[in-house]
C-alpha cells in the first residue's frame, strides 16, 4: 500500500535532463547509527519510467537506503521529488514491497481481506460490497494475480504473495516504487515473471522504480540504470557501464570491497 514520507524538502530544480518528467534528487544523504557510518555523500538521480537497481555486498548501506527513503531512519542530507513541470513536491506518494514477508500458513485470511483492511475502513469481517471487491480486483489484473483474490494468504507462494504485496503497492498509485530485494526465495520463473511486471508498470504508469537486488544477471537485463553502493556510491550509469567497471568487478568477483 502506498504511504507518504514527510522526508521530502525544497530543493532547486534538478537540469534539463528531467524536463517534462518527474523525478527524485538524493543529495548528500548520510545515515549514522552509534558510532558506525552507514550511508556516506550518497547521491542518486531517480528518472520517472526507469528502473534504478541499487547493488552492493551485503552491509553496504542498500536496505539503509530504503528505510531513509520511507523515513524509518534518520539522515542528513536532502531528498527531492520533482513534478513533470519541475516544481518541487514535498509530500510524494511511495509504494513499498519488502523482501519476502511471512505469513501464518495457517491464517484464514484471503487476498480480498488483505485488501479491504490495508486500503479502506470496512470491516473485512462483514459483508464486503461488490464495489470494494471490484476496485481490489482492478489492483490484482495489473500485475496479473486477479485469480488470487479467495485464495488464502498462508497458501501462497512466495511468487504469489509477492505479486499481491506488489498491487497493494499500486494502490493507490504511488510517484516512487521501493523493491527491498522483492524477489527473495523466489524460483526462476518467478523471478523472471517479477521483473517483466515491473518493467510494464514503470512503462505505462510513468513510475520511478528503486530496485534492491542483488539478482546481477536480472538487474543487467531489466534495469535503466544501476548504482553500485557500498556505504557511498562507487559507480552509477547503464548496467554495461557499472559491469565493466573495476569497483564492479573487485565487490563481486575479486573480494575487494570493504564491509
Amino acid at each position: 500500500m502506498s504511504q507518504r514520507s514527510d522526508s521530502f524538502g525544497p530543493e532547486k530544480p534538478c537540469g534539463e535532463s528531467c524536463r517534462n518528467k518527474c523525478c527524485t534528487l538524493i543529495k548528500d544523504m548520510n545515515v549514522r547509527i552509534g558510532e558506525t557510518q552507514i550511508l556516506e555523500h550518497v547521491n542518486i538521480h531517480l528518472h520517472c519510467g526507469e528502473l534504478t537497481a541499487v547493488i552492493g555486498p551485503n552491509g553496504a548501506g542498500k536496505s539503509t537506503l530504503v528505510k531513509a527513503l520511507l523515513g524509518q531512519t534518520d539522515y542528513t542530507g536532502k531528498v527531492t521529488f520533482f513534478k513533470s513541470d519541475g516544481s518541487p513536491a514535498r509530500t510524494p506518494s511511495i509504494g513499498y514491497v519488502a523482501q519476502n514477508p511471512q505469513f501464518d500458513v495457517g491464517t484464514p485470511v484471503s487476498v480480498l481481506d488483505l485488501f479491504i483492511a490495508a486500503t479502506t475502513g470496512w470491516p473485512a469481517w462483514l459483508h464486503i460490497p461488490h464495489r470494494l471487491r471490484e476496485t481490489a480486483e482492478t489492483q490484482l489484473k495489473k500485475v496479473n494475480a486477479e485469480h488470487l483474490i479467495d485464495r488464502r494468504l498462508g497458501a501462497l507462494s512466495g511468487g504469489e504473495r509477492q505479486r499481491v504485496l506488489f498491487a497493494l503497492a499500486l494502490c493507490p498509485m504511488p510517484d516512487i516504487l521501493l523493491l527491498d530485494e522483492p524477489v527473495s526465495g523466489m524460483d526462476k520463473n518467478g523471478i523472471e515473471l517479477f521483473y517483466e511486471l515491473v518493467t510494464t508498470i514503470k512503462k505505462e504508469f510513468d513510475l520511478s522504480v528503486l530496485l534492491i537486488s542483488h539478482d546481477l544477471p536480472y538487474v543487467e537485463k531489466y534495469a535503466d540504470t544501476v548504482i553500485l553502493l557500498n556505504r557511498t556510491v562507487l559507480k552509477s550509469g547503464t548496467p554495461s557501464e557499472v559491469y565493466a567497471d573495476e569497483g564492479f568487478r573487485g565487490t563481486f568477483y575479486g573480494g575487494g570491497a570493504a564491509q
